[in-house]
């Protein structure tokens, strides 16, 4: 009998969508991923995340619940004990659970947490670091372009002509272990990169295979956009930012692809350990980033919490089913969500969830590539007046402000009450609807401005669309505000079940039916063997 299949995810940090060159983008330079996708796999052209930041997306991902749900919408709250994950889920059904430590996943102060979801954790560090950037003192100082723009540049190489990085140290580590793991045995590797995240730098051949004039048109700020507030003050904040050039935009953009070149070569050497250990065919493979970046949209870098542009939410992802399952591989336009990662890996796994999820198995649409799948996808971000635990500021400036720091002007922004409240957006594949806590909304057709440059919030036309998407939005909250755990809990305490039926159980049967109270019988085989006991 065939074993469990192995459930293989490669997650990338910060990866747009339209980083990928199938997807699209001529100037991208991704053959692995273009290639798995003709042959082996579904790549989700509108593919969502529920969570424009690291930690929220990944604790609703490797859940199947979205960040409301237990709150999650904060980078300071992770898994905690009384939650399961995916990958404890896996180990409880047998499966060896690989991961590496960049997980921003599970609350690192719980001791023996971590080993909960997983069976053995790389942690690295075992060999040097890599060398820095080319240009000494890239930040140079505050009021400089580059202090605040996350831009390194060219990363220097070692006597090997290489910058072996962590990710690289985890690569490896990853295929070694798919290399050398029992063959009857089932495996979960979680493997999570730090590239493409900023600071934007990579090292050659990366760095100069972009060709800078095959870079599409990026999105522009618009001086009447009325886009989210939270921008505009990042901008504010950014002093130095304002000099750039479209030449040095378009170097941005040119490293971060070369960044995402980079994480495509590491994704074809885990494929090539997967097919050197026989595992290729049996395993379900998942390629999917977290979130987006800014890379330049909007004259930004980096992210927001509560901003909600398609290069913050629309991320890649790619699924490669195990053998026996229907696949149509190629590019798919259905919309789905990151939630359904989760969904389609227990299905594959046959594994059945522990508590209730919100995501739903792909499937289908992996069979039908043409399949319609989700009317609308979701996603949230931001935080309550006054909510300091979720105010990345605060968090970070207790000890006193520190202007220096590259995410200084993101964290002085999200002090703001305003600027920084709660968020949600709904899109139906072409309009989108961002609606916010202090009422302010945003709203855009992709069909007429793909690059979501105007706010057309207030143009009368809409509003019957705007009203649908709203009510749709309030639908949506009202089915997944919260979840009833599986397990029962009893009305009764033992204490209070004796007390209720002592006076109906002769003396000589007492130790007998205190045994069944304490076994755990409920209130109603208590009350019925009680009232046998009374006829005797």
């Amino acid at each position: 009998m065939d074993r469990h299949p192995d459930i293989i995810i490669f997650n990338p940090d910060q990866m747009r969508a339209d980083a990928l060159r199938h997807l699209g983008n001529p100037a991208s330079v991704t053959p692995n991923l273009d290639r798995f996708q003709q042959t082996d796999a579904v790549s989700f052209r509108n593919a969502f995340c529920q969570n424009p930041v690291c930690v929220p997306s990944r604790c609703s991902f490797a859940t199947g619940l979205y960040p409301h749900v237990y709150g999650h919408r904060t980078m300071a709250h992770l898994l905690r004990s009384h939650e399961s994950s995916i990958f404890s889920e896996l180990k409880d059904a047998g499966y060896d659970v690989w991961m590496n430590a960049r997980n921003d996943l599970i609350a690192g102060q719980i001791k023996g947490l971590c080993e909960r979801h997983a069976s053995e954790i790389f942690y690295g560090g075992e060999v040097p670091s890599a060398p820095g950037p080319v240009r000494e003192n890239p930040r140079g100082k505050r009021g400089d372009k580059d202090f605040y723009s996350f831009y390194r540049g060219q990363l220097k190489v070692d006597e090997n002509g290489k910058n072996y990085s962590s990710d690289d140290e985890a690569v490896d580590a990853a295929a070694r272990y798919i290399r050398t793991a029992d063959p009857e045995q089932p495996l979960c590797v979680f493997l999570g990169l730090m590239f493409p995240h900023p600071p934007y730098q990579v090292e050659e051949p990366y760095f100069s295979a972009i060709d800078r004039q095959k870079l599409r048109r990026r999105a522009k700020n618009l001086p009447d956009a009325d886009k989210a507030y939270i921008e505009q003050l990042v901008r504010q904040n950014m002093i130095g930012l304002e000099q750039y050039t479209e030449a040095d935009w378009d170097e941005m953009r040119a490293v971060y692809l070369g960044m995402c070149m980079k994480v495509d070569e590491e994704f074809g050497r885990l494929i090539q350990a997967l097919k050197d250990a026989g595992r290729y065919d049996n395993a379900a493979i998942f390629f999917f980033s977290d979130h987006g970046d800014y890379t330049g949209d909007y004259d930004l870098p980096e992210k927001n919490q509560n901003a909600f542009p398609h290069c913050l939410t629309n991320v890649p992802l790619l699924v490669k089913p195990p053998k026996g399952v229907s696949v149509d591989a190629g590019i798919s336009d259905s919309l789905v969500e990151l939630v359904d990662f989760y969904a389609t890996a227990m299905d594959f796994a046959g594994v059945t969830p522990d508590h209730t999820q919100f995501g739903r198995s792909l499937r289908p649409v992996l069979a039908d590539r043409k399949a319609p799948f989700r009317e609308y996808v979701f996603c949230e971000g931001g935080r309550n007046a006054g909510e300091t635990h979720c105010d990345e500021y605060h968090n970070a400036h207790r000890g006193g402000e520190n202007v220096n720091g590259e995410y200084w002007p993101r964290q002085k922004a999200m002090s703001v009450d305003e600027a920084h409240c709660k968020g949600t957006m709904i899109f139906d594949g072409r309009y989108k609807l961002v609606y916010r806590a202090h009422g302010k909304l945003e709203f855009y057709d992709l069909q007429t401005d793909p690059l979501e440059e105007h706010n057309v919030a207030k143009d009368g036309q809409y509003l019957p669309r705007m009203l649908e998407l709203q009510a749709a939005m309030l639908a949506w909250y009202q089915d997944t505000c919260d979840i009833v755990p599986y397990q029962y809990d009893a009305r009764f305490s033992a204490e209070m079940l004796w007390n209720r039926v002592k006076r109906m159980v002769p003396p000589e049967h007492a130790d007998e039916m205190k045994k069944l109270i304490e076994d755990g019988g409920d209130i109603a085989a208590v009350i019925s063997t009680a009232f046998q006991y009374s006829k005797k």
